[in-house]
């Protein structure tokens, strides 16, 4: 059987997926997290050959988890799953060493096909994602933009892209609001817009998601 281990920061989402894999007979849950750091120690302890990451991890992300998880346990295949769509999320879980990429919105059968491509030695990226990554690869410009941003720059065209306002942000990132405008400048230089109003139309018109 596939070892698997779950790290998810919802008690009833690590209970569901247990539950799922546990009554296919390919699988076997051996743990599950509610945070990174002990997702890490697990990880150490168990050597499971696939993990269930959740990005959106506390103390530390799940791009960050993974990166610790591929040292401790080099033979551990890391999937995350999650609810993030932007293509740069999944670039950076590649770019750390997680050899999946499913979201929220995949089905059960997406699930399973990664945790068995992955166990094989393969990679695998849902349909959504695989079609984003598609249309990105078109430009090649694109392509860098993504990769020169940081996760954290990430989070916060993320939040913007919700309506968010810097004070907003900076609650819900807890960093400070100097930070955050710090954040917003150097995500305005790197995607060479003048303002936060050129910003919002960008990410409203453009025909490349980040």
């Amino acid at each position: 059987m596939i070892s698997i281990l779950i790290a998810d920061d919802h008690k009833l989402i690590r209970e569901t997926w247990s539950y799922i894999l546990n009554r296919d007979s390919r699988f076997e849950v051996i743990g599950s997290s509610s945070n990174s750091e002990e997702a890490v120690k697990m990880s150490e302890t168990l050597q499971p050959q696939v993990v269930l990451m959740d990005i959106n991890m506390a103390p530390f992300s799940g791009i960050e988890a993974t990166r610790r998880i591929r040292e401790v346990s080099p033979h551990s295949h890391v999937v995350a799953v999650t609810m993030h769509t932007q293509p740069g999320y999944a670039r950076k879980m590649l770019q750390m060493g997680a050899s999946g990429y499913v979201t929220k919105n995949s089905s059960k059968e997406e699930m399973v096909n990664a945790i068995l491509e992955v166990s094989a030695g393969n990679k695998f990226i849902c349909a959504e994602i695989k079609e984003l990554l598609s249309e990105v690869q078109e430009d090649s410009s694109a392509v860098s933009v993504i990769n020169s941003l940081t996760e954290r720059e990430m989070d916060v065209i993320n939040l913007i892209k919700q309506g968010s306002s810097s004070k907003d942000i900076s609650l819900k990132l807890d960093i400070s609001i100097k930070t955050v405008e710090v954040h917003r400048h150097n995500i305005l230089k790197k995607l060479k817009l003048k303002n936060a109003a050129s910003l919002i139309h960008f990410m409203n018109t453009s025909a490349i998601p980040i």
